[in-house]
């Protein structure tokens, strides 16, 4: 258990960076785009768009720390039930916060925090109810379902 909790926090917290270092990408060549607008016509400034998209560092960066998150995301859900892992992604919401704050320095005021808090007390409630539930065993190979 103490190794799918690592994992978790070490997929987290490369979710949480991926996706700051991204806005900050997406931020670099948004203005960029409004810029030409009326410069250029709609489908070559698009085209520019995309060259501006797969050549910033930024973009690049954030799209491989989420793939870096998604490989652990995978490992995480072939290991161990759907049931358990993904509420237990609610807790990335707190990461990707804490990185917004303390990275792109954005303002989180009370509101939001308590926008996240509702997200892992409800995650958590399901969590909770999973673990309870109790699970029954498989029907045996060669039973088949009859239907009336």
């Amino acid at each position: 258990m103490t190794k799918i909790i690592l994992i978790l926090v070490i997929a987290f917290s490369f979710e949480a960076i991926g996706i700051v270092v991204l806005k900050r990408g997406l931020d670099q060549i948004g203005p960029r785009y409004t810029a030409r607008k009326a410069t250029m016509p709609l489908w070559h400034n698009i085209l520019k768009l995309l060259g501006d998209w797969f050549t910033n560092k930024d973009v690049l960066l954030g799209l491989l720390l989420e793939t870096i998150f998604f490989i652990l995301l995978q490992y995480l859900l072939g290991a161990r039930d759907v049931s358990f892992i993904w509420p237990l992604t609610a807790l990335s919401f707190v990461m990707t916060t804490l990185a917004a704050q303390f990275i792109l320095q954005e303002r989180v005021d009370g509101w939001r925090w308590g926008g996240v808090a509702l997200i892992v007390l409800g995650a958590a409630f399901i969590s909770y109810g999973e673990h309870n539930k109790s699970k029954s065993a498989p029907a045996p190979a060669g039973q088949q379902l009859s239907s009336k």
